[in-house]
């Protein structure tokens, strides 16, 4: 459709505004609607797990976790879903509740499969860093069993580090470190 001259890119307000089937999933890129692709057991496995462990242990700090329900809206034309995402302040207020999208997610997390980690590593992480509230960007490989930790430092400066090995997630704006085997849990 992103070619088709008839077609108008659409607002994140519009996208708001249409009912989509309850058994898809969808997201705004650039005014177009793109259908998501359904995930693994291993990505859910590896979702869950994060989003359980996070649920824990924020619970009375004022951040709250939440799934891919959840959305992100990161310009005028642009609403992602990421797999968890941490939003803190006051996420329990009536006004907060009823919302479908939020714009300040302090961490994110991205589980990666074989048809999303492009886009997933190429235009949503451009996408997470323009968020001046993001503090950490965290794309977890449930295959191998990798994760790749991106943590701003400054306004325009960020670490990205990739870990082939086993390494534990440390979420300094949470005061958090995430384990490895809390992640790749399999029970």
């Amino acid at each position: 459709m992103r070619h088709d001259p008839l077609y108008q890119p659409i607002t994140v307000k519009q996208f708001l505004e249409i009912d989509f089937p309850g058994d898809r999933k969808y997201e705004l890129v650039d005014g177009i609607i793109r259908m998501m692709t359904g995930g693994t057991p291993a990505h859910a496995r590896v979702a869950a797990n994060i989003l359980a462990f996070l649920h824990v242990n924020l619970r009375g700090t004022g951040c709250r976790p939440y799934g891919s329900d959840m959305g992100v809206e990161v310009t005028d034309t642009d609403a992602r879903y990421p797999d968890v995402s941490v939003y803190c302040g006051n996420p329990a207020t009536q006004e907060r509740e009823e919302q479908r999208l939020f714009t300040d997610p302090v961490v994110i997390f991205e589980v990666l499969s074989a048809s999303t980690a492009r886009v997933d590593e190429g235009e949503k992480l451009s996408q997470y860093r323009s968020l001046a509230s993001i503090d950490t960007i965290v794309f977890v490989d449930p295959h191998n069993e990798t994760s790749r930790v991106i943590q701003r430092l400054g306004p325009t400066s960020w670490r990205d580090d990739l870990f082939a090995q086993p390494h534990d997630v440390s979420l300094p704006a949470l005061g958090l470190v995430v384990p490895h085997t809390e992640i790749f849990a399999r029970d």
